[in-house]
């Protein structure tokens, strides 16, 4: 278990990278997956775990990487913009199985998480 400053430390870092790989794929005709795939690398995983991992595997990888509920949204916010390029539409459902998560473990409904999950269905 990390301590305190070791744990808020390292939720700035997942937090800003999770920042930059929304910004790279904020703007469609932007995307450069080498780039992707460099962020995705400083969280331990890579365009083709995304691709591969089961739903639960991503949310196990999640954990591990203590993602508090804040970042793991985040990365689903993520999951679900990356599912709009047809290559990766699969995403889709592993961001609907990472919205549904949060929801069921932080025990603490979210309208807003909610919604995006509708709007994913």
């Amino acid at each position: 278990m990390l301590n305190k400053g070791l744990r808020d430390e390292e939720n700035e870092r997942i937090n800003n990278v999770l920042k930059q790989l929304i910004a790279l794929t904020h703007v469609p005709e932007n995307w450069n997956l080498s780039d992707l795939d460099n962020q995705l690398k400083m969280l331990g995983l890579t365009m083709e775990n995304l691709v591969d991992f089961e739903a639960g595997q991503l949310i196990a990888q999640l954990e591990k990487l203590h993602f508090d509920w804040t970042n793991t949204e985040q990365f689903a916010d993520f999951l679900k913009q990356l599912s709009t390029q047809t290559a990766y539409s699969t995403l889709k459902g592993k961001a609907v199985a990472v919205y549904h998560y949060i929801q069921m473990e932080s025990k603490t409904f979210s309208f807003d998480i909610f919604n995006k999950i509708n709007a994913l269905q």
